[in-house]
This record gives C-alpha cells, sequence and structure tokens, in this order.
C-alpha cells in the first residue's frame, strides 16, 4: 500500500505538469459551475491496508508468565513459564465502501464529512520462549484481529485552481472508529485466546488527491493516512494482551470518489 500511494504520488505530479502544458490550448470545461455550488454528494469506493503500532512493556523478553497468566492454546499447557520475545505487526488489506457530502466555505475550501463501513484484518505475532523442566522450545504465534470499522471522518480540504477538467488538492481532520468486532470471543471448544480491542478510536488523517471533471460528475482519487490516538488493546490478564504497553491503529487508504 505504500509503494501504491508512493506511485500515485508521482502520477499525480506528472499529470500536473501535462495538464499545465494544455492548459492554453484546451477550451472544453466540463461542469463549470461545479465549485460554485454550496454542497455536493456522492460516494466512495477504497482499498485500505489496516496496521498497527505497537509499544511492549518495559524489559519483555526478561519477564516470565505463569499460571493464570498462559492461555490454553497449543504450546502453552503444561509447562513451566513462557517469556515473549518480541511482538510484530503486520498488515493485510481490505477494502471501504462510504459516502461522502462536501459544504463549501470559501472559493478553494470544503468541509466533508465521509460516513463509511471498513472491513480489514490485522496480525500480531509473538515470538515465544517456553521452559518445560529441562526443555526449552522457541516458536511464533500469529494472533489475526479482525475490524470491521465504522469509520465517520471530518477532513477540511484545500482545492488548487482547475486547469481546465482538473485539480489537486490536499486535506486534514479528523476520524471517529467504532470496530463493530472489538469484543469478539473464541468460539466454543476452541483452545484459541483471541486478542480484544477497545471498540473507540480517534484518529488525525492527512492526504492528497487528484479530482477529474467529467460531463456529467467529478472523479476524485485520493491517498491518505490516518494515525490512531487510542490505546486500543484490551487487558484481559494474559500474555498476549498484557505484554503490550500501547496498540495505535495505522490506516493507509487509496480512495476512488464520485461526486
Amino acid at each position: 500500500m505504500k509503494r501504491l500511494i508512493i506511485i500515485f504520488a508521482i502520477l499525480l505530479i506528472n499529470i500536473t505538469f501535462s495538464n499545465g502544458v494544455r492548459a492554453q490550448r484546451d477550451r472544453v470545461m466540463n461542469l463549470k459551475t461545479y465549485n460554485q455550488q454550496p454542497y455536493h454528494f456522492g460516494f466512495i469506493l477504497a482499498l485500505n491496508q489496516m496496521h498497527f503500532t505497537v509499544k511492549t512493556i518495559d524489559s519483555l523478553p526478561f519477564i516470565r508468565w505463569s499460571g493464570d497468566q498462559l492461555p490454553e492454546d497449543q504450546g502453552l499447557v503444561n509447562i513451566n513459564y513462557a517469556q515473549v520475545l518480541s511482538i510484530n505487526a503486520k498488515p493485510t488489506p481490505g477494502f471501504t465502501i462510504g459516502i461522502l457530502g462536501s459544504l463549501l466555505l470559501h472559493q478553494y475550501i470544503d468541509m466533508r464529512f465521509s460516513p463509511s463501513l471498513s472491513f480489514g484484518e490485522r496480525v500480531l505475532t509473538y515470538h515465544i520462549l517456553t521452559v518445560k523442566d529441562d526443555d526449552t522450545s522457541a516458536f511464533f504465534v500469529d494472533k489475526n484481529i479482525t475490524s470491521t470499522l465504522l469509520d465517520f471522518p471530518l477532513d477540511f480540504k484545500y482545492r488548487s485552481k482547475r486547469l481546465n477538467n482538473f485539480g489537486m488538492y490536499v486535506l486534514a481532520g479528523v476520524k471517529y472508529s467504532l470496530d463493530l468486532a472489538s469484543q469478539k470471543k473464541a468460539e466454543k471448544n476452541s483452545n484459541t485466546t483471541t486478542v480484544k480491542l477497545n471498540k473507540n478510536d480517534l484518529a488525525i488523517n492527512v492526504g492528497v488527491g487528484a479530482e477529474f471533471y467529467t460531463q456529467y460528475f467529478k472523479f476524485g482519487v485520493e491517498a491518505k493516512m490516518g494515525y490512531g490516538m487510542f490505546n486500543l488493546i484490551k487487558k484481559e490478564g494474559n500474555l498476549y494482551s498484557d505484554s503490550i504497553d500501547k496498540l495505535n491503529s495505522k490506516v493507509f487508504l487509496l480512495s476512488f470518489t464520485f461526486e
């Protein structure tokens, strides 16, 4: 996803220069009064990549977990103690759908509200060392965390002056997210412990985009990043949850807008 955002930024620069060269000879403008209208509505289709920023507790590799702190997962049964050597987060691709409404605040400034529904998954990989009598074993455990997010972003968008049927913009804002899958429980008769998240999050959004004015609607391509401010980990008294001090969300979004 990061590579897509870099490629997208390069394409925007190339398009800007090429449109600037053609600006003098291209005379036909679509939707001439579009940006003078007080409000617009549309919808969003997007690809997302949900990620985590992980901060482990102090001296994590030296802490011994035993007794009730050991879940009944495979590899953690009938041992003396376990140590968590490291925790890493891996992102996976997902998708987002939503609606949007834009309110004109100034000639080049819009306020945009775009409630959306995002589906995705993140993976926490634990490197665990176990000790049983004189035997030592090390292995990796992946904890898949599925999220279904109700997102409510409020962004302020600064648009460039139109070059015929093309324009660019930058935006910044905040986003409240409600995770509908945050309290998911492990299935009955399963020995798998689920890592749970707090359901509420607040994020800072920044992004850049390009707009193309067609004969009937405005089409936009946008790259946006969101950085969560709340600690999402829900402590449950086991080595999976309690070995993490802070867990913050990080989301990359490549959106296609139709207004």
